[in-house]
């Protein structure tokens, strides 16, 4: 139950980040910038807002946008970034949706599931990577190229969302559990000749199951097949 509800509390931190991005990327209230000193638009009250797509002219009585047309090596990267992390967005979420117990898929196992949830982790990651490079080289761009003010709305959600889908990827990849491949504690037991108990021990990597017996000082590791084939030549002496 408390490995459900860490996947669960993952999963909802990645989609909420996921939103974030999103609505950072079709918005374009990144930076805010001013054409003149600081002072002349404080006073005029009038500012310039600049995101991926469009630059806007902000001011009390008229607010107008037009398509950006700058061909700036950062608001290329960003832009590229900024979609990828949005597409990757949607694999994620199924991934991970998938690998959650109370989701039955024909033919589905344990290693299936634990697979799909440790993609849909990393692509989760990826998406935190994108966002934040993105999110951070725009406003050291736009400081180079022009006056730059102070940071917009969109810039803060694509800041939480890349935030928080670091924050799910990293608990869907840290509490998934084990892979379920390999071998029980469980499967493997050790045997004291004095004292007749079985204790579990580590499993070596070529032999699901393997007996230890206490010889001689020493554990001596015995086999199935060995160990069938001590207790007929016991029984012929017998």
């Amino acid at each position: 139950m408390a490995h459900m509800c860490r996947q669960v509390t993952g999963l909802a931190a990645g989609c909420a980040g996921w939103v974030g991005v999103v609505v950072a990327t079709v918005t374009n209230d990144w930076v805010r910038t001013c054409d003149y000193t600081v002072a002349t638009c404080v006073r005029m009250d009038e500012l310039g807002s600049r995101g991926l797509w469009a630059e806007c002219v902000i001011s009390p009585s008229l607010s107008h946008c037009v398509t950006c047309s700058r061909s700036s090596p950062y608001l290329q990267t960003s832009r590229a970034l900024m979609i990828c992390s949005c597409l990757l967005g949607l694999p994620s979420v199924l991934l991970v949706l998938m690998s959650m117990s109370c989701v039955r898929l024909q033919n589905d196992t344990s290693s299936v599931k634990l697979r799909r949830a440790r993609v849909g982790g990393v692509l989760f990651l990826l998406m935190a990577v994108c966002g934040i490079i993105s999110t951070v080289w725009f406003p050291v761009g736009a400081h180079l190229d022009e006056g730059l003010m102070s940071f917009g709305f969109s810039l803060y959600a694509g800041w939480v969302g890349s935030g928080l889908c670091l924050v799910g990827g990293s608990m869907i990849l840290c509490c998934h559990g084990n892979d379920p491949r390999t071998p029980s504690r469980e499967s493997s037991f050790y045997y004291s000749r004095q004292r007749g108990t079985a204790t579990p021990v580590d499993p070596p990597a070529n032999h699901p199951l393997t007996l230890f017996f206490f010889s001689n000082g020493s554990y001596t590791n015995m086999f199935p097949e060995e160990i069938h084939r001590l207790r007929s030549a016991a029984f012929i002496k017998q």
